[in-house]
């Protein structure tokens, strides 16, 4: 008889005795065919080795990874500690910081607020002394000659005040609009701003060669010595900064300029930004339009002085 309690490996692969049925000699005449090792494996070892591998691996491997997780937690403790000493010195910072913003921020205040107080003295001064030239020229022909020369010459300096018919062109910044976080919808890189001084100088440019004779924009007399620049996010205007909305006057024949006008390729340009960028683009003929004097500085020669 067979032991019970150990069985042949047939059995386990089997479910059955294999010398069932058989006498001692036919038992022992039997061939047993060998059982392949990977059928075997699959059906005795119901583990993956590699499982038992990785269990192995992370038995051996704890004291290192105890090791990695205090390097780890002191890494971290450095990261807070510089975070903790970069808040704290922000915060002793902040309040000088705050006040010196207030400082300059008033110094321009009162800086603006005494150019703009200049600005009225000079331009009532100009005024005063034209007055008294006009008087004194207005008696004979020679002189009522001589005015109206200074007058050609103080409209092409636009040393001047105009009022008359002419064109109002209002451009505005759509600002931080929820496209323009894009970068392909970005004129300038990092920048929100569409409108920029290339537009402004364009439009200006069109405006003159449409039939204007004075121009202004936002509020500020165009002549031959005023530029219209870019100077970080704002747009400079004779070095005085302007905000959109940007207003542009133009005086001349306001149905011949407006004609021009909407031919022109600052128009274009305009409502192509209008159409791309969601730009506000208004062109409307208007009577007694009043545009400023300008500043007319002094024009200096050089001269070559005979040896």
């Amino acid at each position: 008889m067979t032991d019970p309690e150990r069985k042949p490996a047939g059995y386990a692969l089997g479910g059955y005795e294999p010398r069932a049925g058989l006498s001692a000699g036919q038992a022992r005449g039997v061939q047993k065919l060998p059982v392949p090792s990977l059928l075997r494996s699959l059906l005795s070892e119901h583990l993956d080795p590699g499982y038992a591998a990785a269990a192995a691996a992370r038995t051996d491997s704890g004291p290192r990874r105890r090791g990695d997780w205090a390097w780890q937690a002191l890494a971290a403790l450095l990261i807070a500690a510089v975070f903790a000493a970069a808040m704290a010195q922000a915060r002793s910072t902040a309040p000088g910081v705050s006040a010196t913003q207030r400082a300059l921020a008033e110094s321009v205040k009162s800086t603006s607020a005494s150019a703009d107080e200049l600005t009225t003295r000079r331009n009532a001064l100009v005024a005063e002394v034209d007055e008294v030239a006009r008087r004194q020229l207005a008696d004979d022909a020679e002189g009522n000659q001589l005015l109206d020369q200074l007058d050609t010459l103080g409209l092409a300096a636009a040393g001047s005040a105009v009022i008359g018919p002419g064109l109002t062109i209002t451009v505005t910044d759509p600002g931080a609009a929820r496209d323009l976080t894009d970068v392909s919808k970005q004129r300038l890189p990092g920048s929100q701003q569409v409108i920029l001084d290339r537009d402004l100088q364009l439009t200006v440019n069109s405006l003159w060669g449409s039939g204007a004779e004075a121009i202004s924009v936002g509020g500020v007399r165009i002549g031959p010595n005023v530029t219209i620049r870019q100077a970080g996010g704002a747009i400079l205007v004779d070095n005085r900064p302007i905000t959109s909305p940007y207003e542009i006057l133009a005086i001349g024949p306001p149905n011949t300029m407006a004609e021009n006008f909407d031919r022109s390729t600052g128009l274009r340009r305009l409502r192509l930004l209008e159409t791309s960028y969601g730009v506000g683009v208004t062109v409307s003929a208007g009577e007694g339009l009043a545009i400023p004097a300008g500043t007319v500085r002094e024009v200096t020669f050089a001269r070559t002085e005979p040896r």
